[in-house]
C-alpha cells in the first residue's frame, strides 16, 4: 500500500477516537528506516485546551492501543511495521499551515534548502504567516520573508 494511503487510513480510523478523547492529530508519517517500516502518529491537545495540557505516556499508550486494534481489524498495511505514538515534542516541527498559525509570536528555528543572505539557518520570532510565506524577526531585528518552498525544516525553538 502506498505511504499516503497508510497514513490516510490511520488518520481516518483515529479521528473519531481522538475527538471523543480530547486529542488532536498533529501529524502522521509512514517511513522506511533501514529495513524496517514505521507508522508514526503524533498527537497533541487542541489549542483551546491551553498551554498546560501536555501529552503524557498514558495518552500515547491509550491512542496506541486503540489504533493498533483498529489497524489489525482494517489490515491496510501489507508489510510488517512498528507503530509509534508520541507527542510532537517541545521542538515540534511546523509542517501544516495550522502549525505555523499556532506558532505565531513564538521563537522558531528554520533551515533553508539554499542559503539566503549568507545564512542557511535562521532563528527568530514568527511574526506573520499568510499561507504561502512566513515572516521572521531575528535577534538583530532583521525581517526575513521566506516562502514555504524555501524551507527545508521549521521547528519551535526550545528556550531554556
Amino acid at each position: 500500500m502506498a505511504k499516503k494511503k497508510v497514513t490516510a487510513v490511520a488518520e481516518e480510523l483515529l479521528k473519531p477516537f481522538l475527538d471523543r478523547e480530547g486529542y488532536e492529530l498533529y501529524h502522521t508519517e509512514f517511513v522506511k528506516e533501514g529495513s524496517d517500516w514505521f507508522l508514526r502518529v503524533y498527537i497533541d491537545r487542541p489549542e483551546e485546551a491551553g498551554s498546560e495540557a501536555w501529552i503524557g505516556t498514558e495518552d500515547c499508550e491509550k491512542v496506541s492501543r486503540f489504533l493498533s486494534e483498529a489497524l489489525d481489524e482494517a489490515d491496510p498495511v501489507e508489510q510488517n511495521y512498528y507503530l509509534e505514538v508520541s507527542s510532537p515534542g517541545m521542538d515540534r516541527p511546523l509542517i501544516r499551515p495550522d502549525h505555523y498559525r499556532r506558532a505565531l509570536g513564538k521563537q522558531v528555528d528554520v533551515r533553508l534548502y539554499r542559503g539566503k543572505d549568507g545564512k542557511k539557518e535562521i532563528s527568530g520570532v514568527l511574526n506573520d504567516f499568510d499561507g504561502e510565506r512566513i515572516v521572521l524577526i531575528d535577534e538583530e531585528d532583521k525581517r526575513w520573508e521566506l516562502e514555504l518552498t524555501e524551507i527545508a525544516r521549521a521547528r519551535l525553538a526550545v528556550i531554556l
